[in-house]
């Protein structure tokens, strides 16, 4: 067989294995412990049956005969997203030991971008992907379980999940914690979410937070209100930011069950799925379905195609092609800004729109999207899923969207006629980078750059309303990318800023990213990034920069030859962390546009 255009790009051969490729010997009598039977059968491996005794194996036939599930979840307290996943997990064991097998659980770690949003504590969000990813595959491989059931709540986690489940291919099935309830202001009258305490911090800035229900309110006594009520309990953020972005693809590519995508996490509805999914993973192994069987490159385009429909997360480009790349899958920028030419905008989804998934829940969530899209020719209803059933098979006979909701458009009154990521090329992105347009900002902007070398120096301008109303600029953040941050952190802080004080005078830039509650007139991914000498690290105070969307170009007015002569007078800067995690980190991770992986060597 001829190497893919994936292993060719990656310089790996057919025959070099990706990830170890565990031999193992006959299973029981129960034929679904094949992986578990290396420790369990005869008496092999002493230690490690007294130890699985000691953890709570009741007897002989269980240790021979039952098959042993990990259920790996991304619990920790302190963040709304994750904190009710052990919850989760103790329901899914429940149900697994119901179905005669074992389960053990464990947990990996996760970071909150909320919390971190801003603040040096955000460079360790991406690369907790990887971390999670190297959680779960070296539990399951390490323990010889079965079979895998993963639970995240945050946007990290679920492609960290996927790529663990990918690495060691036995069968899994991912379980959505679930998307948070919407907040209410009793001041404002209206529901909110974190994106409305966050734009209202622009606001704050700018001296134009208002109450028009109570003037006298001061901009202190709205945020304070704000802040208290954005959150009201358990849960990812609510809009189709970066967490419900990959929620949507993963069920999309068959992974998850039926309706996690869109299921509350304080719904009854979530706990009934913990209680499904012991007999789809039985399923799964008794018909052998493994992750690299759903993930296919028609289920990743697939994917793509929900996400331009519902207007997902910039992240979701970053995410889907290290899962791809994980699976073996040939997935490039080129196959987004294909899917995105023809596939309409439909959902009035929060960052852009007014609804959030917790909405479109009540209408009949992602799994309605899937019925209308199959229906509709947008989406191959034949890729295989973990319920043993096409993707066709499994919404045949979901409800359809309510009749007369207004969330999803009908696909002849799209918002927008085709998607919303746009992939960027030019003398400043000269490998490409990525934009998220919804057209209500324009497609395209010409302006002034003003430089930034680090995200908190925009944000100290922000802070002190150094950036005036009267010219049209491109803010520029560099040194952000995967290895100049290192980390790569999301700028809300700054995008929700410039929406909240109404700066439609500005666009923003960055070979960093953006979180998937950032919206307006915004680039990220910028490739090749500051840290490697891309040409981003050489634009100028008062260089005019083109976005345009409709040419998918990014350039500054400025000649290569001038270019190539700031490059060779360019010094790369000192690292920001030469030890620990971020620097082991930054040392490893490959380019934003083969998705910031760190095992492509």
């Amino acid at each position: 067989m001829e190497p893919s255009n994936l292993d060719k790009q990656f310089g790996r051969t057919t025959e070099e294995p990706r990830y170890l490729d565990f031999k193992h010997s006959q299973p029981g009598q129960s034929g679904l412990n094949k992986f578990s039977s290396t420790l369990t059968r005869e008496h092999d491996f002493p230690a490690a049956q007294a130890m699985l005794y000691a953890a709570g194996v009741p007897d002989e036939l269980t240790l021979k005969n039952f098959p042993q599930v990990g259920i790996a979840s991304v619990w920790w307290e302190g963040n709304p997203c994750n904190m009710h996943l052990l919850d989760l997990g103790k329901e899914v064991k429940r149900s697994i030991q119901a179905q005669d097998m074992l389960a053990w659980q464990y947990n990996t770690i996760g970071v909150s971008d909320g919390i971190t949003m801003g603040g040096d504590g955000m460079r360790f969000s991406l690369q907790t992907r990887e971390i999670i990813a190297d959680s779960i595959e070296t539990v399951t491989c390490a323990q010889f379980h079965d079979a895998c059931i993963t639970i995240p709540g945050c946007d990290k986690n679920m492609p960290g999940c996927v790529m663990g489940m990918a690495r060691h291919n036995r069968p899994s099935i991912m379980v959505y914690g679930g998307t948070i309830n919407p907040g209410y202001s009793g001041l404002l009258q209206k529901t909110i979410n974190i994106t409305t305490a966050l734009e209202a911090h622009g606001a704050y800035l700018y001296d134009s937070l208002k109450n028009p229900n109570d003037p006298s309110q001061t901009k202190d006594e709205i945020l304070s209100d704000l802040e208290k009520h954005a959150c009201p309990g358990q849960g990812a953020c609510g809009g189709m930011f970066t967490a419900n972005t990959m929620a949507t693809a993963i069920e999309t590519l068959g992974l998850s069950l039926p309706g996690s995508a869109s299921t509350p996490a304080t719904s009854p509805e979530k706990m009934r799925e913990c209680q499904k999914v012991a007999k789809a993973i039985k399923v799964c192994m008794e018909q052998d379905i493994t992750p690299r069987k759903c993930l296919t490159k028609k289920s990743f385009e697939n994917a793509l195609v929900m996400m331009m429909a519902l207007g997902g997360s910039t992240n979701g480009v970053l995410h889907l092609l290290a899962m791809a790349g994980t699976a073996g899958v040939d997935l490039s920028l080129d196959d987004f800004q294909k899917v995105s030419n023809r596939i309409p905008f439909i959902a009035d989804l929060a960052p852009s729109g007014k609804h959030l998934m917790a909405d479109l829940y009540e209408i009949g969530g992602v799994s309605s999207v899937h019925k209308l899209l199959i229906a509709a020719g947008l989406l191959d209803g034949s890729t295989i899923t973990v319920t043993g059933k096409t993707l066709a098979e499994n919404v045949e006979s979901w409800p359809s969207l309510k009749q007369g909701q207004e969330i999803i458009r009908s696909l002849d009154n799209p918002i927008k006629p085709t998607g919303h990521i746009e992939i960027l090329y030019g003398n400043l992105a000269p490998q490409g980078a990525v934009a998220k347009i919804t057209g209500k900002e324009g497609m395209s902007f010409t302006g002034k750059a003003r430089v930034f070398n680090k995200e908190h120096e925009l944000d100290d301008a922000l802070n002190k309303g150094q950036i005036p109303k009267t010219e049209n600029l491109v803010l520029i953040v560099r040194f952000e990318g995967p290895k100049g941050g290192p980390g790569m952190p999301e700028q809300l802080k700054a995008s929700a800023a410039i929406m909240g004080a109404g700066l439609k005078n500005v666009a923003l830039i960055t070979d960093g990213r953006y979180s998937g509650a950032s919206h307006g007139f915004i680039v990220g991914h910028i490739t090749p990034e500051a840290a490697v000498g891309g040409p981003i690290a050489v634009v100028q105070d008062g260089d005019m920069v083109t976005i345009d969307a409709n040419k998918h170009t990014l350039d500054m007015d400025v000649s290569q030859e001038e270019i190539e002569r700031r490059l060779q007078a360019w010094r790369p800067p000192r690292m920001p962390v030469t030890r620990g995690v971020l620097a082991k980190y930054a040392h490893l991770v490959g380019d934003a546009s083969r998705g910031a992986m760190t095992d492509l060597f």
